[in-house]
C-alpha cells in the first residue's frame, strides 16, 4: 500500500502543469576580441565596472566579461539599435561592435533584447573617446515573458555606462519597412 501511495504521488508530482524553465549557468563564446579589434584595446581590472556589465539568469547583461581600455591613438565607431520613441535611450549603455545587419529577430536573439525593452527603430553610430573602458563579453539568457526566452548568446556585446560622455561624432539612422 505504501508503495502505490508512494508511486501515485510521484505521478501527480510529474504531471505539474507550471513548466519549469531549465537552465544552466554556462556562458556561451569567448569574451577574446575578434583580431581586427585586439590591437585597439588593452586588457586593464576595474571589477566595479565588471560586475555592472554581469547579469543574473533570465535577467540579460553579460553572462561573462573582460574590461578593456581603447587605447589612446585608436579610433572605433559603435553602434545602438534602440527605440526611437524613447530619445532618452538613444545613449544607452549597451552596444555592439558591428552594425547590425539581417533580421530584426536574429539580432535580438543574438544580443537578447526583448521586445519590451526596444522598438529597435533607429541606429546610433558613435566613435569612442580614446582611453574610455568598457566591458566585452557574452549575453546572459532573457526571460521576455511565459513564452519567450533567449538563451545565453555567444555574440559579443559592448558595455558603456557613460555612453553619452564617452562618445563622439554621433550620427542616427532611422528604421524603414522592407519587406523581403
Amino acid at each position: 500500500m505504501k508503495r502505490l501511495l508512494f508511486l501515485s504521488v510521484a505521478l501527480l508530482a510529474s504531471c505539474s502543469s507550471t513548466p519549469e524553465l531549465v537552465q544552466t549557468d554556462e556562458c556561451a563564446g569567448t569574451t577574446e576580441l575578434p583580431a581586427d579589434f585586439q590591437s585597439l584595446f588593452s586588457e586593464v581590472e576595474d571589477a566595479a565596472l565588471l560586475n555592472s556589465a554581469l547579469g543574473s539568469a533570465n535577467n540579460g547583461k553579460l553572462c561573462q566579461g573582460q574590461v578593456y581600455q581603447l587605447n589612446a591613438d585608436a579610433s572605433l565607431t559603435l553602434f545602438r539599435a534602440w527605440n526611437s520613441t524613447n530619445p532618452y535611450s538613444r545613449m544607452g549603455a549597451w552596444w555592439a561592435l558591428q552594425k547590425p545587419a539581417g533580421s530584426i529577430a536574429q539580432y535580438r536573439s543574438d544580443y537578447e533584447i526583448c521586445y519590451q525593452w526596444s522598438a529597435l527603430d533607429a541606429l546610433v553610430s558613435c566613435e569612442l573617446k580614446p582611453g574610455t573602458k568598457v566591458v566585452i563579453g557574452n549575453g546572459q539568457s532573457a526571460q521576455c515573458s511565459q513564452y519567450l526566452t533567449y538563451p545565453v548568446s555567444a555574440a559579443l556585446q559592448v558595455y558603456l555606462p557613460d555612453a553619452d560622455q564617452s562618445m563622439i561624432n554621433c550620427s542616427t539612422a532611422e528604421a524603414v519597412f522592407f519587406w523581403q
